[in-house]
């Protein structure tokens, strides 16, 4: 099943090349890919922190409830950080990095999934038992960026598609899949917030959303 949204931009991110993002409570955290800086902004896109990172022209940020992942994608390493510092606590290798690395994170139940566009796969990481490959499956092509959860399944951007997939997580099958409309901004970092996805456009610096299905 395919759909076509109705796609809304809402505001510009205060960096040039957002390539990451995470909505929580307090709003979302975006990593720009030419600053590495990591922002909280407000749901409707005032700055409210500001943290230097040590990612190198990251591409993916998901939150733990205590600490932020980056994807540092052109170091092929995953960072976790201080939420209040953005000080480095732990450096990984990422799973099926080759020239580059990772460009999507999303944290559940202890877990961390991540998408490789060098493998074009999707990881399961068991963060406690060492950063172990516990699960992997294809991703829905060669260039997949945010990834996000609903009710169970896994939400992924594939940006040379311009497309939202729902995945399940056993089998990678497509479950669900939303074309954006031409003209619309091109999806990188994305993340659900408030019975919507929300993504954001490297390019442009669009933050834009549409509501989900």
């Amino acid at each position: 099943m395919s759909s076509t949204p109705s796609v809304e931009t809402v505001f510009s991110t205060p960096g040039p090349h957002p390539n990451g993002m995470q909505a929580t409570a307090q709003g979302f955290w975006i990593l720009d890919q030419h600053t590495n800086l990591l922002q909280l902004v407000s749901h409707t896109g005032e700055v409210l922190r500001t943290l230097t990172t040590e990612s190198d022209r990251g591409s993916g940020v998901t939150f733990d409830g205590t600490a932020l992942w980056i994807a540092s994608t052109y170091n092929c390493k995953i960072l976790r950080v201080d939420a209040q510092t953005g000080a480095t606590l732990a450096v990984y290798d990422t799973p099926g990095a080759a020239k580059t690395g990772a460009h999507g994170l999303e944290w559940r139940a202890g877990l961390l999934w991540i998408a490789t566009p060098p493998a074009a796969m999707i990881y399961q990481v068991d963060v406690a038992g060492g950063f172990r490959v516990v699960h992997s499956f294809p991703a829905p092509g060669s260039r997949p960026h945010g990834l996000a959860w609903q009710d169970g399944d896994l939400w992924c951007v594939e940006t040379n598609h311009r497309a939202f997939y729902r995945l399940d997580t056993k089998t990678g099958a497509t479950l669900d899949q939303i074309e954006l409309p031409a003209g619309a901004p091109e999806p990188h970092g994305m993340t659900i917030w408030d019975g919507h996805f929300w993504y954001c456009d490297t390019t442009t610096s669009a933050v834009s959303r549409f509501p989900l299905p």
